[in-house]
C-alpha cells in the first residue's frame, strides 16, 4: 500500500498520492509532477486517476501535467466552471484502488463546488479524509474569492460542509488539507504537520464557535489577494502548458543579458547581503526561498523574465516560477555576477546595517533621525512589538503605498530579518530611491532609547 504526502516548498502546498495493489490515484498534484509517477513505479503502481479539490487560485496544478506522462484520468471539483480538460466530480462518486475506495463529499464554502474525498480501508470503514482547502490545521478556508457581497452566502456553506459533512465522519479520521502554515488560502494556519477531525474539532479556533450566525460573521472577512491569483485562476480551467513545451531559459554572457534587461525584468534569486553587495542595476530582489511567496506579487506577466542566481543553475528558481504559471523565462547570466564585473559591466548596490548600528543612529541624531519603513506585517506586529517612530507598510502592499515613502529623507528599511527589507529597497530603488539602508536581524537586538520596541 502506499500513501504519501509531497509537499511544495514556499506555497506550502500539499499533494498525496494514495495506491494499493497496482493502482493509485493522486490528489491536487504540483505541476512539476515527476515525483508521482517515480513514488508509484517504485512501489509497481500506475496512477489511474487524478482529483482536484477545487479550482486553486496560489499556483498552477498539475493535473493536466500528470494525466500527459501517466494516461490518468482527472477529475475536477468546481463543476459549474468552464474547464477545458477532465471530468466533473459530483458528490458520492467512487474510486477503487485496490482494496481501498475514495468517495467524493461535497464541501463548498471555500469555493462553490469544492470537494473532499474519503478514503476507506479494507474494511469499509473511514480512515482519511482530504479537505483541500475547506478545513486546514487550526483554520478554514477563506471565503471571499467570489467577492464581498457573496462572503455571507459562502460562509454559511462552509458551515454546512464542516458541521454536517466533515466532522460527522468521526474523530479519528485523519484530515489531510491541501495547505500548511503559510499558505494565504486562510489567515493563520497552524504549523501542525498531521491532524484528525477530532483534534481540529478540540482544537481549532474556528470550530469553537457555538452558532452559525456567530461563524458566518468570523469567517466573511476580506484577505490578502495576490494579483497573480487571477492568472492561476485562468491557467486552472483551460489547462497550462506542458512543462516539455517550454524553452529551457538560455545562458546569456554579460553583455547581451545587460542588453535584454534593459526591456524585461531581472529577478535576483540570491540572497540579501550578495544583492546588497552588487546587483545588475534596475533587478529586483526575491531571494530563492521566498520566489514562491512573492514573485506572484511583484513579477508582471506580460514581460519575459531574466535570472540572476547564486549557482549559475537556475533550475529550482525556474520550477518555484513555473508553478505560479511564470513561464516567460528567457534566460540567466551565464558565470553570475562573477562574469558581470570581469565584462565591465557596471552594477548598483544597497548600504546594509545591523540593528545594533540603526539604534546607535537614531539615539545620536538629535534634529533628524531618517526614516524607518518596516515591512512586516500587522500580525508580526502585534506579536513582536511595534518600534516606536516607524511607519509601517507590509510588503505586499509597498507598489500601491509607495508614495507614503519620502525620496528626500533617508530610509532605513526593516522587516524580521533583512530578507524581506532587501525586496522591498530593490522595489525603491528601481522607482528611483537612492539613500537607503536595509537593516539586518530582527528585534531580538533592538536596544534604541529614542525609538523603543512598543507591544
Amino acid at each position: 500500500m502506499l500513501f504519501e504526502r509531497v509537499e511544495s516548498e514556499g506555497l506550502a502546498h500539499y499533494s498525496y498520492i494514495v495506491g494499493d495493489g497496482n493502482e493509485a490515484l493522486v490528489i491536487d498534484p504540483r505541476r512539476d509532477c515527476d515525483v508521482y509517477p517515480k513514488m508509484a513505479s517504485k512501489e509497481g503502481m500506475r496512477i489511474t486517476g487524478v482529483l482536484e479539490t477545487h479550482r486553486n487560485e496560489d499556483y498552477v496544478i498539475g493535473s493536466v501535467e500528470l494525466s500527459a506522462r501517466t494516461g490518468a484520468e482527472i477529475f475536477h471539483a468546481d463543476g459549474h466552471l468552464n474547464y477545458r480538460y477532465g471530468e466533473a466530480v459530483e458528490d458520492g462518486m467512487r474510486w477503487k484502488v485496490g482494496r481501498l475506495e475514495v468517495e467524493a463529499i461535497s464541501t463548498p464554502g471555500h469555493t462553490l463546488g469544492s470537494m473532499s474525498y474519503l478514503l476507506r480501508d479494507s474494511g469499509g470503514e473511514p480512515w482519511i479524509v482530504f479537505t483541500g482547502d475547506a478545513l486546514f490545521a487550526g483554520d478554514l478556508g477563506r471565503v471571499d474569492f467570489m467577492g464581498m457581497d457573496r462572503a455571507e452566502e459562502m460562509a454559511g456553506l462552509l458551515y454546512d460542509s464542516i458541521f454536517d459533512r466533515l466532522l460527522p465522519l468521526g474523530d479519528g479520521v485523519i484530515a489531510c488539507p491541501a495547505h500548511g502554515a503559510g499558505s494565504v488560502c486562510a489567515a493563520s494556519i497552524a504549523d501542525r504537520k498531521w491532524t484528525t477531525l477530532g483534534i481540529e474539532r478540540k482544537r481549532n479556533p474556528r470550530l469553537q464557535i457555538e452558532s452559525k450566525e456567530e461563524f458566518v460573521e468570523d469567517m466573511a472577512v476580506a484577505l490578502e489577494m495576490p494579483p497573480y491569483f487571477k492568472e492561476m485562476e485562468r491557467l486552472n480551467l483551460v489547462g497550462a502548458p506542458l512543462l516539455s513545451s517550454l524553452p529551457e531559459p538560455s545562458p546569456l554572457p554579460a553583455r547581451e543579458f545587460a542588453i535584454a534587461s534593459v526591456e524585461e525584468i531581472v529577478l535576483d534569486t540570491r540572497m540579501e547581503l550578495a544583492f546588497g553587495a552588487a546587483a545588475v542595476p534596475g533587478s529586483l530582489s526575491i531571494w530563492l526561498g521566498g520566489v514562491p511567496s512573492f514573485a506572484g506579487w511583484f513579477l508582471p506577466y506580460d514581460k519575459e523574465v531574466l535570472l540572476v542566481d547564486e549557482t549559475g543553475d537556475p533550475g529550482e528558481a525556474v520550477r518555484r516560477l513555473r508553478r505560479l504559471g511564470f513561464d516567460s523565462i528567457r534566460g540567466y547570466l551565464a558565470g553570475g555576477m562573477v562574469a558581470w564585473h570581469t565584462a565591465g559591466m557596471e552594477s548598483s548596490s544597497i548600504a546594509t546595517a545591523n540593528v545594533h548600528d540603526l539604534c546607535l543612529r537614531l539615539d545620536r541624531q538629535e534634529k533628524e533621525r531618517g526614516w524607518i519603513l518596516d515591512v512586516r506585517s500587522g500580525a508580526e506586529l502585534q506579536k513582536s512589538g511595534r518600534i516606536t517612530g516607524a511607519h509601517q507598510i507590509h510588503l505586499t502592499e509597498l507598489p500601491e503605498r509607495i508614495g507614503e515613502v519620502p525620496m528626500d529623507r533617508h530610509v532605513y528599511i526593516f522587516c524580521g530579518s533583512g530578507l524581506r527589507a532587501m525586496v522591498a529597497a530593490s522595489i525603491l530603488k528601481r522607482r528611483g530611491w537612492k539613500d537607503l539602508t536595509v537593516i539586518l536581524g530582527g528585534l531580538a537586538g533592538w536596544s534604541s532609547a529614542k525609538c523603543p520596541v512598543v507591544k
